[in-house]
């Protein structure tokens, strides 16, 4: 569990700067340039996310059972998923009106895909996890909004031939990661 919960306060301490430390982020940036920021960046996200894979393959191995989800949750989880998947997406693909609109898809998309997991699992490190990523995502959305305000950011309109693309993806990665990645990775068959 130590290692899972270290992981956890490394990824979401660097993912958290723009929340909780955007003037002190700030200041690192001009004081050491965004190239040293983002290798810093990426390195302790790298090493926070190896350490909550590690940890929660460890603990999944002797679970502490908080609750007992019934099965229809673990469906209701897979069609979760699907519209997360397409939200992610859209945050990558330029010119979707998902972004224009929404303005930060991805953080929504993670959001969607914490709740789902949260539904269909019921153990202390699934709540760690799941329920981290989860106040994660919605304190990143607020934080984002206000910040767009503040900065009075306006977006296009976007495209449907874009949001076409991006749910194209979404789809696709969702279905390739369902049916065959997920119980690879995780020993769970989303479909099975």
């Amino acid at each position: 569990m130590t290692a899972l919960i270290l992981g956890l306060l490394l990824f979401f301490s660097t993912h958290s700067a723009r929340i909780f430390a955007e003037d002190n982020r700030a200041q690192y940036i001009t004081h050491f340039g965004l190239a040293k920021w983002k290798l810093a960046y990426s390195l302790a996200s790298a090493i926070g996310l190896g350490l909550i894979v590690w940890g929660y393959g460890a603990v999944r191995l002797d679970p502490i059972v908080l609750w007992a989800p019934p099965l229809w949750t673990r469906h209701l989880a897979a069609v979760l998923t699907l519209p997360a998947f397409v939200l992610i997406a859209a945050a990558y693909v330029p010119g979707t009106r998902l972004r224009a609109k929404l303005g930060h898809p991805m953080v929504l998309g993670v959001q969607l895909w914490a709740l789902a997991h949260l539904l269909a699992n019921g153990t202390l490190a699934d709540l760690l996890l799941f329920g981290c990523f989860l106040v994660w995502a919605i304190a990143s959305f607020a934080a984002a909004h206000r910040r767009d305000r503040a900065q009075r950011v306006v977006r296009g309109e976007g495209a449907l031939d874009w949001d076409a693309v991006a749910a194209g993806v979404g789809v696709g990665a969702w279905f390739v990661f369902a049916r065959h990645l997920h119980g690879v990775l995780f020993g769970v068959v989303p479909f099975g």
